[in-house]
């Protein structure tokens, strides 16, 4: 893409890229886990959650930085990383099953938004009544014409509402910290009366897909790598974004089984970070804590939409998705990505109508759609230190680079794994019919649209779209 003079101003400093990466991961996620973790184990299974997740994405983390300074050439990483490793159709996967995740994760944050509301308005009930999402369709186009006047105006706003979201979170850990009841921590620290092995690794994995859920978004500096002022902040941020909100995250849960009892907290309604606040100090406490969440979910959404248009924007570019969602508009933003976005996430709200328990149907399947691109970039990490390419210079980093790849892709695929069957079926559904966006940009080219490889690839895509679409028919897998 050409550099023109609008481009310089619309680059990021490595603060607004470390406000990316926290802006993201920290959404509705943060504010639902005392009862999504009450719900599924006590305190000493949260910390063995907490472990494994966060050793696996900060392994992730760093293989982000490194890639970052390996392939400098590497725009939009999520996406290109697998396609430089394992192919254009693989690449194209890896986009779009990222987009639609992101879409996925704007469809969460619009229906706990009106979820929220709902706590004081009852028109618009758990978030899914008609009038919520009338009101959530009006939100999503305003927020579409906002990132239309320009990328840089959008990030800058989402650096603001990161700190808007995070202060309420730090007064939460506070008060929580300060009024710890150690006694009840303690009846609340195995989940069970009578813990043993078995039961403990059944409570750790019913919590994973949601410690995938939170930490999406540690990518946000690695998408938007085209506007770094420097390469070296991408890496930077991400780690750095990382680790702080792998602090608040740990702080929430574990506080929280020292305030109330884990059956209690189990009952909370969402947002259950303000229930527990609530109990603490009194009912402006639970109201504080509401339209903290309300300020968070809606800088969250703002960051998913700019992460959904710029990595098919950028897959766009490298002639993997169709030519027109390259197009750009007089304010530099990928408009033709922006438009697609929204009407995909248009389709998803209203379909969210006649879904059982919506909100939590889109959060886990938006982290089962990202832990497929998630596992191709740590594979492409590991490819890199198996094969040498670009350790020519730097040979010592090449084995601890390879280690951390190795347990990257060994946690995405355990993740996969513990998500289930159901989601993979559900995940094939959304990835088979948006290869018609690679069939397009094939067609474009004038070239073969699969290589032999890539034909077998698809049709187990295709068939596993299959399965999933009877066993939804037959009632074996519900919505």
């Amino acid at each position: 893409m050409a550099v023109g003079s609008n481009e310089v101003d619309q680059t990021f400093s490595r603060n607004a890229l470390i406000a990316l990466v926290v802006g993201s991961m920290v959404g509705s996620g943060i504010f639902a886990l005392p009862a999504a973790f009450g719900r599924a184990t006590g305190a000493f299974g949260a910390i063995i959650a907490w472990i494994i997740a966060g050793t696996g994405m900060l392994m992730l983390a760093l293989v982000f930085q490194s890639l970052a300074q390996r392939k400098p050439e590497l725009n939009a990483g999520i996406y290109a990383y697998a396609k430089a490793g394992f192919g254009d159709y693989v690449g194209f996967a890896s986009a779009s099953g990222y987009w639609i995740g992101c879409c996925l994760a704007d469809v969460a944050c619009l229906i706990l938004i009106k979820g929220t509301l709902g706590l004081f308005f009852p028109i618009f009930g758990d978030g899914t009544t008609p009038v919520a999402i009338a009101s959530a369709s009006l939100l999503l186009w305003s927020v579409h014409f906002l990132v239309l006047r320009g990328v840089k105006g959008a990030a800058a706003l989402n650096t603001v509402a990161t700190y808007a979201k995070v202060i309420p979170i730090l007064l939460f850990i506070a008060v929580a910290a300060m009024l710890l009841d150690r006694e009840q921590l303690s009846r609340n620290f195995w989940g069970t009366e009578q813990p043993d092995a078995r039961q403990i690794v059944s409570q750790v994995r019913s919590t994973m897909l949601l410690t995938v859920f939170v930490f999406v978004g540690i990518e946000g500096a690695s998408v938007y790598s085209r506007y770094a002022r420097r390469r070296a902040d991408i890496g930077f941020a991400t780690v750095a974004g990382f680790l702080v909100v792998l602090c608040l995250l740990v702080l929430v849960t574990l506080l929280s089984y020292g305030v109330l009892p884990q059956s209690a907290l189990a009952d909370l309604p969402t947002p259950s970070m303000a229930g527990v606040m609530e109990s603490m100090v009194g009912r402006w406490g639970g109201v504080f804590i509401s339209l903290a969440l309300l300020i968070s979910v809606l800088g969250n959404y703002l960051s998913w939409s700019l992460l959904a248009a710029e990595i098919l924007h950028s897959a766009a570019i490298h002639r993997t998705m169709p030519s027109f969602l390259a197009r750009e508009n007089a304010h530099k933003a990928p408009a033709g990505a922006l438009w697609l976005t929204n009407c995909v996430i248009q389709a998803f709200l209203l379909v969210s109508f006649f879904a059982e328990y919506a909100f939590t149907l889109a959060l886990k399947m938006t982290s089962a759609m990202t832990l497929v691109p998630y596992f191709l970039v740590a594979a492409y990490g590991l490819k890199l230190a198996s094969t040498g390419e670009t350790y020519d210079r730097g040979p010592q980093m090449r084995t601890t680079d390879g280690i951390r790849a190795g347990i990257a892709t060994i946690y995405a695929v355990a993740m996969i794994y513990a998500g289930g069957l159901k989601f993979l079926l559900l995940s094939s559904i959304l990835y088979a019919p948006g290869t018609l966006l690679f069939l397009i940009a094939k067609r474009e080219r004038k070239e073969v649209v699969f290589s032999r490889i890539e034909a077998v690839l698809f049709a187990a895509i295709a068939l596993a779209a299959g399965a999933g679409i009877c066993a939804l028919a037959v009632g074996a897998i519900t919505i």
